[in-house]
């Protein structure tokens, strides 16, 4: 702007084209934001740089040819030209780039997701805590699968954390977070690449296992469980540990009736439930 208020004339205000203005300096405009949103939204690297080097060149291209429309330069005088151009075709060939080494870290990201999403990608899915998705991305996979591949056997199972509520009541939520998170890794790592795992609801995860039989399903779901309960998981004083318990059935019946046959197998958790539940209301008795 310096350049051109300093070498080139001021133009009459009647003679400035408006609709010009607006689209090269809109341009301008936006590739600065996108400039802003890459460099707030992605960690530091190569990728990174090229992107944000990309824009903010295409952005200071469409700039400069903003302000041709405000000064009048010289025919003798090419600089103008030449720093839009060599702004906006750097600032392109730079983007380009950066796409392309972004294309290959995306196949990267591809490859570590795959066992936390099939088909379809959708970030507000993704849980917090473990970053696995959630029921709702569990039931369109589903219904998607089965649309594609009605003949195939496919397998869906629920997991709960025996006496979640304890680790959450004795070691704090935080270190309830923490045990989630391991659950999730170990699930994770013992998973083939074609099952997906999500964080159902709470301490339950659920795991779809395309083309898979009910009895591999369950052989599989029952090493799961095994390789759990061998995980040593430490809180900040002591160790605590982790066992599942399970069910598993094929992905044509409702996830809502395989959380009825999931509730009962716990008896030793109801039972503590229960018993927090009587103590409190005495409790309550007591000190009215």
């Amino acid at each position: 702007m310096t350049a051109f208020s300093t070498i080139g004339i001021a133009k009459p205000f009647e003679s400035i084209q408006w609709l010009d203005v607006i689209a090269e300096g809109g341009t301008a405009v936006m590739a600065g934001l996108w400039l802003l949103m890459t460099l707030s939204s992605r960690p530091r690297g190569k990728v990174t740089y090229l992107l944000a080097a990309g824009m903010g060149l295409i952005m200071l291209g469409a700039w400069a040819d903003c302000m041709d429309e405000f000064y009048r330069v010289g025919k003798e005088q090419m600089w103008d030209h030449w720093l839009e151009a060599g702004f906006t075709l750097g600032g392109m060939l730079i983007l380009t780039a950066g796409l392309y080494f972004w294309r290959h870290e995306q196949f990267s990201l591809n490859l570590h997701l795959q066992k936390r999403e099939r088909l379809f990608r959708d970030h507000l899915a993704f849980d917090r805590v473990t970053q696995l998705v959630d029921a709702t991305y569990l039931r369109r996979l589903i219904a998607m699968e089965q649309g594609r591949h009605s003949d195939v056997s496919n397998c869906v199972a629920l997991l709960d954390i025996n006496s979640f509520h304890l680790l959450n009541r004795d070691c704090g939520v935080e270190e309830g977070d923490r045990a989630l998170q391991a659950v999730a890794h170990m699930l994770l790592l013992n998973l083939s690449n074609q099952d997906v795992l999500c964080r159902y609801a709470g301490d339950r995860f659920a795991i779809y296992m395309p083309s898979t039989t009910l009895d591999s399903a369950q052989k599989k779901v029952d090493h799961l469980c095994a390789m759990v309960a061998q995980m040593h998981f430490y809180t900040q004083t002591r160790q605590v540990p982790i066992t599942l318990r399970a069910v598993c059935s094929e992905a044509v019946v409702q996830l809502d009736e395989l959380l009825v046959r999931l509730d009962p197998l716990d008896p030793v958790a109801q039972h503590s439930e229960e018993t927090e539940a009587l103590a409190g209301m005495s409790r309550t008795a007591v000190f009215s």
